[in-house]
């Protein structure tokens, strides 16, 4: 006996195939959870390990919590047990609940047993009703054991799920017998029965609301149950219901219809996705790849969204389906109530497959959002920590740049034989190098690695979030496949063959497509560093008016950038207009065969086949820009795989990486400091093995900082000889053999000439340079504090400060616990205490970026004072005197050295100044060319005599009661700056970031379309009337073909398969921007049959092909029309991009220094990058796809109200609650938007802050600090995106439901109103679905455009920055020969002088008048603050006096263009900034003047010598002879001859050291040391030979020998110019003409150093008092003033 005789499984008018399922679909259930159940053997459970590995949550809530409060608390080494531990979770599981399913469950079962029994007994003949109802109660049973066995307070999910089964099965039984009784008249059963089965399907309904009310997880300890909903996520708390339905995000929508939102205002991340926990869980991953690591850290979302994403597209699929059925049924000539009710049913389960659609993308797409935040956050979290471990590449030319100069034509223009075959393998070699020239290189500087953080791990995450379109992609073609194989047969698949015969030009396309992706990425990477150098140096640049230069240079970077994007667009048109023309050409190509194969294509069939071909197209279109999106997301990861391989510096080092590791490395385990036959050279980057067996450049790799950027070039030939020439031109420094330790507790002193190697000497015992040979003894614990409270650390102080932008005390704090009393010494013996009485917010004054906002000693000081701060045993002072003036660096050395702050801890000092703090010195290094060329400590070189040399004792012998006088000077001068102030709320000199709020302004819109152009615009407007006509051209078409089938003239058209779905596709940028929803979605209809124009059309069964060919007409003009609006709208996209670039680089480098001081340039990037690359890309799209889709709404609007009118009653209350939806997600979505771009900005201002002071935090041992605060920033940011895209997902489950509903509703009124009218039925339904989908797209459109306008409107806000006066007044223009300097004895007059930096600020400088002579070399001096660099600026016009004026040669400067002003004056700052490029290029940047004058400057600084030997024996005497400062007269010393003295050595230079002018210089010139950059910019100064000179400190850094030699080259050299050197070394100014002493912004001194020197009380007098040299100084004055005489 069969189950239930020969009825189909699937006959649900049959009781018994109802009851089965009943019983079996629960039963089938319970059984998979048992089976599921049982524990498994170990060697089982072993061999499955591996599938499961996949399946496994990757970081629960708990577990994350523990994660975090273990790196809070910092204990390093706990298990993944023991962190879960220190998390408690109460695991209170409401009893109620457990009841409630107990007692159901047993009150289920008994009465089913009861109706099985019954059943068995009563009717024997039908044995399996009874054996039916026993295996429901068999289920029940499971749900009674179930709560008692394992009780949860979270969602039992199993059992959620057979609850569901119960419920649809119950629907089942109860709606058939309905159904039999109404529409079969089948009597009803009994009452009892029926009240049963009622009764039944309430309760489980009951028990069903009671799991969806439980929450998702319980709230630790950890969290105040308050909170959820404000401060913390209600994502991980919500109930099953709220997750469901997420309404958990309503609030917030609710929140931001309203107000504007805040940051506060948005809840933070659930700890699963913040970045600390995600990213020490991924950290622990093993494995090379680094995909695979990101596989096994995301694995279970992607594996999700994968089956969640099928189960959509089932769903979507289903719909059509039912479709079909229901105007099938429509459409019988005679209905029946049995075909009206079942039309009714589809017409429900439709709308429940809807629904389910809806669940099924809600979730896929939940969890592929999830994994692309967390993969953001790993790889930004990873790239920031590797910068906080890599060696530092900075001062690295990368080996392009060196190629580039070496290419030089034949030296004499005439080409030989052999030159022509040089060119002929040049060309060669150049195309091979081009082919492999955008690889991704290891060495990435500043720019590209702000890049890989802000571009690649965005474009990684971005793939990741939409990678269900591969996914669905050829599910759903297979689908639509069959069914076309169905309605067609064979002829389906010879449209299919277009596909395959493009497919070989497809994947040209594609192929060229990641040629370009590379050549863009690497063209933005270079115009970014050009940025970054631009922004990073605008002053220096103003200086010396050389914007223009700079401007183009930035442009003609830009427009490099421009031809490749120029070439991706035309790439993406060719995709365009081949994914475009293949779905049209298939469907042609299909229905031409079927009709020649002697077929008749009748009027159902056709229509099906073109809703398949429809349905097929994007899918099709998705998968090849999907190949190349994949292709280009390869590329990223491989730039960040490549970065993370970047070499590292050993845990010596690093403090991450010491936590980790267990064996010390050699060194590390022994006290003290040193260096033992250690030699080193600068980091470069190691070269790639080339596959044929040499490395990739013929030579040993240059070393130097000048080493190298990439692998793929050779910088000498294999035949060329050792020294060519490029390689004189790269400077090789190494140090070489060096054995030191430093004694402990003591002050050890390193001097040596300039570029002599004593910085690196100090970066070598920091383990910064790379270790050739030797060892480091040095180990930093932070742990270990000895008897004195000194932590075993290091602190450093570098040469060129680095400060970060925080407030003073924060920089000196340095995150170490603030100790006021300490705090105040430090302070004090800085010589901090008057510049922070000047400074009008004290120590909460902010820095800007790099310390803009203080003067060069200033910043000195403030790194000083943070290195002596922290409790560090040991630290590296690197020449903090030079950038003080004299008597602060004798306080600095009696306080600060000698005093108690640094008493007990070894400290390494730098310095030129020998003389003045050698009394207080126990140990003195001297360096020479890279070696040791005397050390020991002061007592025994004094004994050898060797002292003599390095310094004067009688200068020190003479002057201790000047000394006396000097301290009690000292003393008084602090006493008298201590006055305490209320406190007040600090000023901010950076403004917070400006945020717009409400909808985007008109103006935004302006701007943008004004700048790509109003034409193209317009035009755009016209082709996208022109397609929607053509779309509805084609469906009038459609119907009059139908109609021409003479014999079949019934109106049965059922529009099948043209069931679309919005939620299919997000709105994702796919091929550079352009977005998938281009297409529009074409639905088609027929009307009643009447000849289209009256025309008289031919029998369509005997002219198939006419019909065939105008159809293709159509479809083909349809693809050219939207190829030429793509087209269109790419031209206007350029356009747009490069006139908004122009503008704003314009415009930023013109504002003024005000605006770069309190702007950080990370805001400036942030401009220059992200909004920059969004206006590239994404933005015409954006705008474009808004019109397209408000065109389909309009389109479908006016389709339904001509053959419909009554649906617009249901479209009108449809139309409110969309719009109710929309507005609430539009506000908050553009709210969240904004602040996420807010957000990003610090993130990568401070990781390019860190970038550039990562020695001083890595010597620090700050790292972890930082990393903790990356962490945070990250979670800001991702917090912003991804709640936008949560409220995203709301918005699309409501529009889902809503629009699924509306369908719903024309159905069943279609149903209930329609009879035999299929056609029209079609038509009403299919309009619903346009009308919704393209409200939902119009919405979700309007969102990204808005938040890419938001790019827009940021750089708009850029556009109208405060700019400095122009630079050319064409109506006052100076004379050729102006300032002239032939007795001139006014050449500056200053009358009155007052200046402010800002109105609200009080004034720098005022009252101040003085006249100044051509050729008089004047001394500006005064101490840190008072005002000498406002002076000398106000000069050159960097600020508008607000009274007074300065002439200058008679000619008000305020009257003239800054550009003629600033061309014709020389300005040498204190900190020299180079370029990138050759020192040429630094030197003399406009190529006016010729070769050998350059030379000729460069020597005349000391830079080069005539010959490297010469060079050596120059510096080597020089050195020795006058390390301390010559006499200031012209009487050199006679040298001591000390070389064969104990403890010295003679050094030889390689010739390799030499210094040309193809010499290359890296961004920022770090490849040079400090003095060489100040000896190269006043190279600068010689060359323009200007009429003025202001110096500012420009010779601080330099040693006091190489100084000499200087001011006589000045002295000789600019005779006739004015010179106004604002000085803080005194001997510098001593002989000058005049000094000018200023004091807090007034002139309080104006006279010759010989007057000046003898007025008793006098400024001046004081301060040479305090300098500890009065008599040599009271010398040179007298001897100038003689000479006067």
């Amino acid at each position: 006996m069969g189950l239930c005789d020969d009825d189909s499984p699937l006959d649900f008018g049959s009781p018994c195939i109802r009851a089965s399922w009943s019983a079996f679909l629960p039963a089938a259930l319970v059984f998979a959870l048992c089976v599921s159940a049982v524990p498994l053997t170990r060697p089982i459970r072993r061999l499955l390990r591996p599938l499961g590995a996949p399946f496994q949550s990757y970081l629960t809530l708990h577990e994350a919590e523990a994660i975090d409060i273990t790196a809070v608390a910092g204990e390093p080494g706990l298990d993944d047990e023991d962190r879960v531990d220190s998390i408690e979770v109460p695991g209170l599981v409401p009893v109620w609940r457990t009841v409630v399913f107990v007692f159901v469950g047993i009150v289920q079962a008994f009465f089913w047993v009861a109706a099985g029994a019954f059943g068995l007994y009563n009717d024997q003949e039908n044995v399996w009703s009874g054996v039916f109802s026993l295996v429901v109660a068999a289920s029940w049973m499971y749900t009674v054991l179930r709560p008692i066995a394992r009780p949860t307070a979270t969602p039992p999910y199993d059992m959620f799920a057979l609850y569901l089964a119960f419920f649809f099965t119950s629907i089942l039984q109860l709606g058939g017998v309905i159904f039999d009784h109404s529409v079969l008249g089948v009597s009803l059963p009994s009452a009892l029965t029926l009240t049963a089965l009622s009764a039944n399907l309430v309760v489980i309904f009951v028990l069903l609301t009671v799991i969806l009310s439980m929450p998702l997880d319980t709230p630790s300890n950890r969290v105040n149950k308050k909170d959820i909903g404000f401060s913390v996520s209600p994502e991980d708390y919500t109930s099953l219901w709220g997750w469901v339905s997420f309404s958990w995000v309503y609030p917030l929508i609710n929140r931001g219809r309203y107000t504007t939102l805040n940051e506060k205002d948005v809840w933070n991340l659930s700890p699963t996705m913040q970045s600390r926990p995600v990213f020490v869980k991924f950290s622990s991953i093993t494995g090379t790849k680094l995909l695979w690591r990101l596989w096994k850290a995301n694995s279970l979302d992607l594996i999700l969204d994968f089956a969640l994403t099928f189960v959509s597209v089932i769903f979507n699929y289903a719909g059509p389906f039912f479709l079909k059925r229901i105007l099938d049924l429509i459409g019988l000539k005679e209905p029946t109530p049995e075909s009206r009710t079942r039309a009714y049913i589809y017409a429900f389960l439709a709308f429940a497959c809807s629904v389910g659609k809806a669940q099924a993308d809600v979730q896929h797409l939940w969890f592929g959002r999830r994994g692309a935040s967390r993969m953001r956050s790993e790889l930004m979290a990873s790239i920031y920590d590797k910068a906080l471990k890599r060696k530092d590449f900075s001062g690295i030319v990368s080996k392009d740049t060196k190629a580039e100069a070496a290419k030089e034509p034949p030296s004499n223009g005439v080409e030989t034989k052999e030159s022509k075959r040089q060119a002929k393998a040049k060309k060669k070699h150049d195309k091979e190098k081009a082919a492999k020239a955008d690889e991704p290189k290891a060495g990435a500087d500043v720019g590209k690695i702000v890049n890989l953080m802000a571009g690649d791990a965005n474009r990684v995450s971005q793939t990741i979030s939409s990678l269900y379109f591969i996914y669905g992609a050829p599910f759903e073609i297979i689908i639509a496949s069959i069914f076309l194989y169905q309605l067609l047969g064979l002829s389906a698949f010879a449209g299919f063959l277009i596909l395959l015969a493009g497919w070989p030009l497809n994947s040209f396309i594609a192929r060229r497509s990641i040629r370009i992706q590379k050549g863009v990425l690497s063209a933005r990477d270079k115009r970014m560093g050009v940025l970054n150098e631009l922004i990073g140096a605008v002053k220096f640049i103003k200086f010396f008016a050389w914007e223009e230069r700079w401007i183009d240079r930035a442009l003609d970077a830009r427009e490099a950038e421009m031809k490749w994007m120029v070439k991706a667009r035309v790439n993406s048109v060719m995709f365009y207009l081949l994914w475009t023309c293949a779905p049209i050409l298939v469907s042609i190509i299909s229905f031409t065969v079927y009709v020649l194969r002697g077929n008749e294509l009748d009027i159902p069939t056709a229509f099906t086949a073109i809703a398949l071909f429809n349905m097929i197209r994007a899918p099709l279109n998705v998968i090849p820009s999907w190949i190349v999106q994949i292709l280009q997301t390869g590329i990223a990861l491989n730039r960040i795989s490549v970065y993370l391989d970047e070499e590292e510096v050993t845990d010596q080092v690093s403090s991450l990486k010491k936590d980790r590791s267990e064996p010390l490395l050699p060194g590390a385990e022994d006290e003290g400091l040193g260096l033992e036959n250690a030699s080193f050279k600068w980091n470069e980057v190691t070269e790639n093995v080339d596959t044929k067996g040499k490395t990739a450049n013929g030579s040993s790799a240059p070393a130097s900082p000048t080493g190298s950027g990439d692998e793929t070039d050779t910088v000498v030939d294999d035949g060329a000889s050792e020294h060519s020439a490029s390689e004189i031109g790269d400077r090789k420094f190494e140090l070489k053999d060096l054995t030191i330790k430093f004694p402990e507790s003591e002050l050890t002193v390193v001097t040596g000439p300039t570029a002599s190697g004593k910085t690196a000497l100090l970066l070598s015992i920091l383990g910064e340079l790379t270790l050739l040979s030797g060892r480091i003894i040095m180990s930093k614990e932070p742990s270990r504090v000895d008897e004195h409270g000194l932590m075993h650390c290091i602190s450093y102080a570098a040469q060129s400060p680095w400060l970060r932008h925080q407030s003073i005390k924060d920089n000196i704090l340095f995150g170490y616990p603030y100790d006021e009393e300490r705090y105040n010494d430090v302070i004090e013996c800085c010589a901090l205490s008057p510049d922070l009485a000047i400074l009008e917010d004290g120590d909460a004054t902010e820095i800007g970026a790099r310390g803009v906002s203080l003067s060069g000693g200033q910043k000195a000081r403030v790194a000083l004072a943070r290195a002596v701060y922290a409790r560090t045993k040991y630290v590296l002072l690197d020449d903090p005197l030079s950038a003080v003036d004299s008597h602060t660096s004798w306080f600095l050395y009696e306080r600060l050295l000698r005093g108690p702050l640094l008493a007990n801890r070894t400290v390494i000092l730098v310095t030129h100044h020998v003389e003045l703090v050698l009394p207080g010195a126990f140990y003195l290094v001297r360096m020479l060319d890279g070696r040791i060329d005397t050390q020991g400590t002061v007592k025994d070189l004094r004994a050898q005599g060797v002292l003599d040399a390095i310094e004067h004792d009688s200068t020190v012998e003479t002057y201790k009661e000047e000394i006396k006088e000097a301290e009690e000077a000292a003393t008084n001068d602090v006493d008298a700056t201590e006055s305490a102030d209320s406190p007040k709320k600090p000023r901010k000199l950076i403004k917070d970031e400006h945020r717009e709020v409400g909808g985007v302004k008109w103006s935004i819109y302006n701007s943008y379309l004004q700048a790509s152009s109003y034409w193209t615009w317009a035009f755009l407007g016209f082709l996208i009337v022109v397609i929607q006509l053509l779309g509805i051209s084609e469906k009038l078409w459609i119907k009059t073909w139908g109609e021409a089938y003479r014999d079949n003239s019934t109106e049965v058209i059922p529009s099948m398969y043209t069931f679309t779905t919005f939620a299919a596709q997000e709105h994702q940028s796919t091929m550079d921007g352009y977005s998938l929803h281009h297409l529009h979605l074409s639905t088609y209809q027929t009307a009643p049959p009447t000849g289209l124009f009256g025309i008289h059309w031919p029998d369509a069964a005997e002219h198939p092909l006419f019909y065939v060919g105008i159809y293709a007409a159509i479809g083909l003009a349809s693809g050219l029309a939207s190829v030429l609006s793509v087209t269109a709208q790419y031209t206007g996209a350029l356009r747009a991009s490069r006139l908004l670039f122009k503008q704003l680089l314009v415009t930023v480098v013109r504002a003024t220094f005000r605006f770069h001081d309190t702007t950080p340039t990370g805001r400036l990037l942030n401009r220059f990058g992200k909004d920059v690359e969004t206006i590239d890309s994404s933005l015409a799209g954006s705008l474009q796809a808004v019109n397209s889709s408000l065109a389909g709404f309009f389109a479908s609007i006016i389709a339904v109200a001509v053959v419909f009118p009554a649906f617009l009653i249901p479209a009108v209350f449809i139309g409110i609650g969309y719009r109710e939806l929309a507005i609430g997600y539009l506000n908050t979505g553009r709210d969240l938007r904004r602040m996420e771009s807010n957000t990003r900005s610090p993130i990568f201002s401070d990781f390019g802050e860190l970038l550039e002071g990562i020695v001083t935090v890595r010597a620090f041992s700050a790292e972890k600090r930082f990393l903790n605060n990356l962490h945070i920033k990250i979670d800001t940011t991702t917090k912003m995106w991804y709640t936008f895209w949560m409220t995203n997902r709301w918005l699309l489950l409501n529009f889902d439901v809503l629009g699924a509903l509306a369908v719903l509703v024309t159905t069943l009124f279609s149903v209930a109103t329609l009879t035999n009218g299929a056609g029209l039925a079609g038509l009403c339904i299919t309009s619903a679905m346009a009308f919704t989908s393209s409200v939902y797209w119009a919405c979700r459109f309007w969102t990204a455009l808005e938040l890419d306008l938001n790019s827009v409107e940021r750089v708009v806000e850029y556009l109208n920055l405060p700019q400095e006066p122009p630079a050319v007044i064409e109506s006052n223009r100076v004379p050729a020969y102006w300032p002239s300097s032939s007795n001139n004895d006014s050449l500056i007059n200053v009358e009155n002088l007052e200046i402010k930096y800002a109105p609200d600020l009080p004034a720098v400088l005022h009252g101040i008048s003085f006249t100044l002579k051509a050729g008089e070399r004047v001394g500006l001096l005064g101490r840190t603050g008072s005002g000498k660099s406002t002076l000398a600026m106000s000069i050159l016009r960097f600020v508008d006096p607000t009274s007074g004026r300065i002439l200058i040669d008679g000619i008000d400067i305020s009257t003239i263009g800054t550009h003629d002003l600033r061309s014709r004056l020389t300005f040498i700052p204190q900190d020299a900034t180079l370029f990138s490029g050759t020192l040429r290029d630094n030197l003399d940047p406009f190529h006016e003047h010729e070769d050998a004058e350059c030379l000729d400057v460069l020597r005349r600084v000391h830079m080069i010598t005539d010959s490297p030997h010469t060079s050596q024996r120059a510096s080597a005497s020089s050195s020795r002879a006058t390390s301390r400062a010559p006499s200031i007269t012209n009487v050199e010393r006679a040298d001591t001859d000390a070389a064969s003295t104990a403890g010295t050595s003679t050094t030889d230079i390689d010739a390799k050291t030499a210094v040309g002018l193809d010499t290359k210089v890296s961004a920022g010139g770090t490849n040079f040391s400090q003095g060489q950059r100040q000896l190269i910019a006043m190279a600068r100064a010689l060359l323009r030979r200007s009429a003025i000179i202001v110096l500012d400190e420009a010779t601080s850094s330099i040693d006091f020998a190489t100084d000499a030699k200087i001011q006589t080259t000045i002295r000789e050299e600019f005779s006739g110019s004015l010179l106004l050197t604002v000085a803080h070394r005194l001997r510098t100014v001593i002989d000058y003409d005049r000094l000018i002493v200023l004091d807090k912004g007034q002139i309080a001194e104006m006279d010759t150093p010989w007057n000046l020197i003898n007025k008793s009380d006098g400024i001046f007098r004081g301060m040479c008092l305090k300098s500890g040299s009065f008599g040599e100084l009271e010398l040179a004055a007298k001897e100038k003033a003689m000479l006067l005489d």
